[in-house]
């Protein structure tokens, strides 16, 4: 009987310690491909700051054709990144996305043109194409083009919109006199491809008084009320922030820890360490936790867009700091 005992008590020790260390799976999906735009989840990947918080995360890249609100709509991840003009238009619609936190306190959104295209000025959009990512990024550049009071639907006195994909190449072959560019990628692959800085004019958003917030962690609203999930995502902001300030300290070897996880080979080692270094100046200042501040900031801008605001009213409920206040403190 001892010796049955001794043995049940050895099995039940062993589930016991098996569930112990069974790591909650969590399932993020990228706004695009693998880039240092995303350093610090990979980095929080690599350096095991995920598994210290028995955590078992998939990161699932993203693109031109993929857009996050419908990933997570559709059951395809537990947490997505997004702009919050994206976001927040999606809730208006009946998705009810919530911002957990937010890494990035800075917008790096451009538009790009070629001065002999007659662009100098926003006053010269009017008549020409212009580039345009959609699937959500659309919704900045049409707040801006409302608020300039120019169609976009290529009517006389508006613009033509062109939609953009993966590349630049609109703006090299002469299809549109601008292009939508982020200041960490797009811009430099313009530089790359042969126009020097002095061809260009950039417009940044956060110049034209319409930047918006970009690359927030965004969960479902109805998740957020079982107390599991809510404690699987305070162990996954602390990690995610905590890979965030190592890549930002660190940005040469975060570039290559990306690198290590660019399945398509695409990227160089220069221009993701290039990407690191201007994508650091994006996160810098911010510790995860949504300023609330910037947040009326893009609310007021998407609500300013004339008879055409990407969102009619204030959203209620499209943010909590109650996932930050326990992951940071």
């Amino acid at each position: 009987m001892k010796t049955m005992m001794k043995a049940l008590t050895a099995a039940a020790l062993g589930v016991a310690a098996s569930v112990a260390q069974a790591a909650d799976d969590v399932t993020l999906q990228l706004k695009w491909v693998t880039q240092a735009q995303f350093a610090g989840y990979y980095v929080a990947q690599d350096k095991g700051f995920y598994a210290e918080e028995d955590l078992n995360v998939t990161i699932k890249p993203g693109g031109p054709d993929i857009a996050p609100a419908q990933v997570i709509a559709g059951g395809g991840a537990d947490v997505v990144l997004d702009w919050m003009p994206s976001a927040l238009a999606s809730r208006e619609k009946g998705l009810a996305l919530v911002n957990i936190a937010q890494p990035f306190k800075s917008s790096g959104m451009m538009l790009t043109c070629r001065k002999d295209a007659g662009v100098t000025s926003p006053e010269d959009f009017a008549g020409k194409t212009l580039g345009v990512w959609f699937f959500g990024n659309e919704y900045p550049f049409l707040s801006w083009m409302s608020k300039l009071g120019l169609a976009t639907d290529g009517s006389d006195g508006g613009v033509t919109v062109l939609k953009q994909g993966f590349n630049v190449d609109p703006i090299l072959q002469g299809q549109a006199a601008c292009v939508s560019t982020m200041t960490y990628n797009e811009y430099w692959q313009i530089i790359d491809a042969g126009l020097s800085p002095d061809d260009l004019v950039v417009f940044k958003y956060e110049d034209q008084g319409v930047a918006t917030l970009e690359d927030g962690m965004y969960v479902m609203e109805e998740k957020l009320a079982d107390p599991a999930f809510e404690d699987k995502m305070v162990r996954f902001v602390r990690a995610s922030m905590k890979g965030w300030k190592w890549a930002e300290e660190n940005p040469e070897e975060a570039a290559l820890i990306v690198l290590d996880n660019d399945a398509s080979g695409a990227q160089t080692e220069e221009h993701q360490v290039r990407m690191m270094s201007e994508i650091a100046k994006l996160t810098a200042g911010s510790n995860g936790a949504l300023d609330v501040a910037d947040y009326e900031r893009t609310v007021d801008s998407l609500m300013s867009g004339g008879s055409d605001p990407v969102i009619t009213k204030k959203p209620e409920g499209a943010w909590t700091h109650a996932i930050t206040d326990k992951a940071l403190n």
